[in-house]
């Protein structure tokens, strides 16, 4: 399987961290060859088009936005049964 590219989307709030904490513990619990990246920068998060935050941007693709997702949600998008 090919590495996936994954950014969380967000200024910082709790939420984007809450984001942020659940994606990264799906890809380290399952073992998800992914570079996890936290994107803060409000110039970069315009370019993907969103309205509200956070977001999960896998391979350049935003799959979620606009709330904390669960665990079950992440290993959804991700493709992990």
């Amino acid at each position: 399987m090919e590495k996936k590219q994954i950014k969380v989307l967000g200024p910082g709030c709790s939420r984007c961290k809450k984001t942020f904490a659940v994606v990264e513990k799906v890809v380290v619990s399952n073992g998800v060859d992914a570079d996890l990246v936290k994107v803060d920068d409000i110039e970069e998060i315009m370019r993907y088009n969103i309205m509200s935050t956070p977001a999960v941007v896998v391979d350049g693709k935003v799959v979620l936005k606009g709330k904390v997702p669960s665990e079950s949600e992440i290993r959804q998008v991700l493709g992990i049964s």
